[in-house]
């Protein structure tokens, strides 16, 4: 028998409370990951996190060294924007494939806006291995001849602060390296202005942050390529066994069982708030 002196329980309020929740956990669980613990797996989600949380972020004055070994500091480059890769020269597969679709990119964009609006860097994060030779060596075997583009080395310190800046991780895997396809737009002032993703981008998001920064124009929102590979990221996992990403069914059948959840908890919200209104008519 329900105990007269305790108010009746507001099963509406207790279901409107679990949908709110669910709501915040589904958003959390996409969104706010935290940065990744060392020597953790590198999920995707953490890593476009790490990646999203270093635009408007300053690049210190590093010093790196070209492919004659001669140093090459950041500041003497931002009088104009920057654009900046990562790779490591011992990759066959995905560095070498976004390297070309960079060339062709930065093509489009010298063609529009001109040869020196801005630079281009590639840096190689794979150390003891990636030295100057082996640099001069990767531009040599992807063929890349265009002006105001370097390939530079750098020490273990300073590959660490620049990856810091840009927002880029990696973590060892048996075939290589699992990282985020990433190239980094910054600005003539030093700051990260946009991240690029994808191993087969199109050339407009390269050169649209571009004419931005060239014409002095505030920041344009995301283009709708640019989200959609935002969420393929998401929802993908590194297979380290084929060395790639693939689709991680895991988190699409948790993100389908928790809309599907919510949507149930407001249709039956909806029903109760009809049948309310119904008895409260005259």
């Amino acid at each position: 028998m329900p105990d007269p002196r305790r108010p009746p329980v507001d099963h509406n309020k207790l279901l409107l409370a679990a949908a709110i929740g669910l709501v915040v956990w589904l958003v959390a669980g996409l969104l706010f990951a935290q940065e990744l613990p060392a020597g953790t797996a590198l999920a995707p989600r953490d890593a476009l996190a790490l990646s999203q949380g270093a635009i408007g972020r300053p690049v210190g004055d590093l010093t790196l060294r070209d492919a004659a070994d001669a140093p090459v500091r950041l500041a003497s480059l931002r009088d104009k924007p920057l654009v900046l890769q990562f790779v490591y020269t011992g990759c066959f597969q995905v560095c070498p494939v976004t390297t070309k679709v960079l060339d062709r990119a930065v093509g489009e964009a010298q063609r529009a806006l001109g040869p020196n609006a801005f630079r281009t860097i590639t840096v190689g994060f794979n150390l003891p291995f990636d030295t100057p030779d082996a640099m001069r060596d990767f531009q040599r075997r992807q063929g890349i001849t265009r002006p105001n583009w370097d390939f530079l080395a750098a020490d273990a310190a300073t590959i660490d602060a620049l990856a810091r800046a840009t927002g880029f991780a990696w973590t060892p895997t048996a075939s290589g390296f699992n990282h985020l396809t990433q190239v980094t737009i910054v600005d003539a002032g030093g700051r990260v202005y946009r991240q690029v993703y994808g191993d087969a981008f199109d050339a407009a998001m390269l050169v649209v942050p571009l004419s931005e920064l060239v014409a002095g124009k505030p920041a344009s929102a995301p283009s709708l390529t640019e989200l959609v590979e935002r969420i393929r990221i998401l929802c993908t996992v590194y297979d380290a066994r084929e060395g790639r990403y693939r689709l991680d069914y895991a988190l699409l059948i948790e993100i389908f069982v928790g809309f599907t959840v919510l949507v149930a908890i407001l249709w039956y919200l909806a029903g109760e708030w009809r049948r309310q209104r119904a008895l409260r008519a005259p």
